[in-house]
């Protein structure tokens, strides 16, 4: 009996049904085939004479420093330092070099007796090595901060925050072990982006709610979003004349595909629209999907018609509240760049036919319409999907 009850409670918690079971299993089997597709295939090991390799140290003595304070840089430090530093990892552990730190207000920081750095050990041919630091070592302090989010997530969410964080692994697995490969081998870039989406959606859904009516609801209300915002930005890029090779980062990857990497470059504008919304669709569908269910579940004698207009005025009162942070997100990604050419005094006529301004408000209102059209669309299908079966129960003798 004991072991009956444990397999119910473990069935309710990933959803209620086998079908949940059934369908992050096949999603596992997908990301799989999918990451030894997108595995990069092995090189052969060149034997460099001279090479560079990044290894942690500790400062143990700081033999001269003439950094100071710059005013004009806003406090930011410059000059240099001459450390002694115990490597701690790699080839060379234990081992006591001196080492210059180069400071500067853009790069590097001042460091004292104690601290941990990263050192950029330089070997040589003749088998000689010489060390800079290359910047103060933060991934502890990055590590707690993760810690700290994880621990949050859990105690504020509960069995949700757990997963929360499962959806969020999934989507960062998709794209660092499947969407970037992939796209470095050439696979065009809309429809992968598009189709990795459309798994994360599905997966991520399908964690948090399980195989039920209100996800296959949010599910389809996030695919028909994010296409939506697929449609209004190709559309707008091709009236604007604008693509992804107008990006501001654009350049370093332009360089990589003329030295033969085929990435496509076009469609990277599009493509990073689709990733940004997706977050934003999923959350709205989803509280749509939940705010019908529940009504139904309150007042199963709603029709259709009713279903579709509760979940309407739910999904207004997120409308305004989602835009304003799809809009904000935008510009806070790029508000150094906004606040500089604000020094510049450009001409109305000259900012607003920018590539920059071009492609902000391309991506700004795509992903915002995206997000505005999912929620009819989700509260019709979840109003047909509930109302239809009510209608049929209230019909039978």
């Amino acid at each position: 009996m004991k072991e009956k009850r444990a397999k119910v409670d473990f069935s309710t918690w990933i959803g209620g049904n086998r079908w949940t079971i059934l369908v992050l299993i096949v999603a596992a089997v997908v990301f799989v085939l999918l990451r030894l597709w997108a595995a990069p295939a092995a090189e052969e090991e060149q034997t460099a004479t001279e090479y560079a390799v990044y290894e942690k140290g500790t400062v143990t003595a700081v033999l001269s420093d003439d950094t100071f304070s710059d005013p004009t840089a806003d406090g930011g430090y410059r000059g240099e330092q001459l450390l002694q530093v115990e490597v701690t990892s790699g080839d060379y552990v234990g081992e006591t070099l001196l080492v210059p730190n180069y400071v500067g207000p853009l790069y590097g920081e001042p460091v004292a007796v104690g601290d941990s750095v990263v050192l950029t050990i330089s070997v040589y041919e003749d088998g000689s090595h010489t060390a800079t630091v290359y910047e103060y070592h933060r991934f502890p302090v990055l590590l707690g901060c993760i810690i700290a989010f994880l621990v949050v997530a859990v105690l504020v969410g509960g069995k949700t925050g757990l997963k929360s964080l499962a959806s969020l692994a999934v989507t960062l697995g998709c794209l660092f072990f499947i969407l970037l490969p992939l796209l470095l081998k050439g696979m065009p870039t809309l429809p992968t982006v598009l189709l990795i989406c459309v798994y994360i959606a599905v997966v991520g859904l399908t964690i948090l709610g399980g195989i039920r009516k209100k996800s296959l609801c949010a599910i389809a209300g996030t695919i028909a979003g994010t296409c939506l915002a697929i449609v209004f930005s190709v559309l707008a890029q091709h009236l604007a004349r604008i693509s992804g090779l107008r990006l501001d980062d654009v350049e370093p990857l332009l360089q990589l595909r003329q030295t033969g990497v085929p990435i496509g470059l076009k469609d990277l504008l599009t493509g990073g629209i689709i990733i940004s919304a997706l977050g934003a669709v999923m959350d709205v569908t989803m509280g749509v999907s939940s705010a019908i269910a529940e009504v139904h579940a309150t007042d199963p004698a709603l029709t259709a018609r009713d279903l579709f207009r509760s979940g309407m005025n739910v999904g207004r009162d997120m409308v305004g509240t989602m835009t304003n942070t799809l809009i904000l997100a935008f510009l806070g990604s790029g508000f150094t760049l906004i606040l500089y050419l604000f020094t510049l005094s450009l001409s109305p006529l000259q900012l607003l036919n920018s590539a920059y301004f071009a492609t902000e408000v391309i991506s700004g209102l795509s992903c915002s319409i995206g997000v505005i059209l999912s929620i009819p669309v989700t509260a019709g299908v979840c109003a047909l999907a509930f109302g239809r079966k009510e209608n049929v129960v209230k019909e039978a003798p």
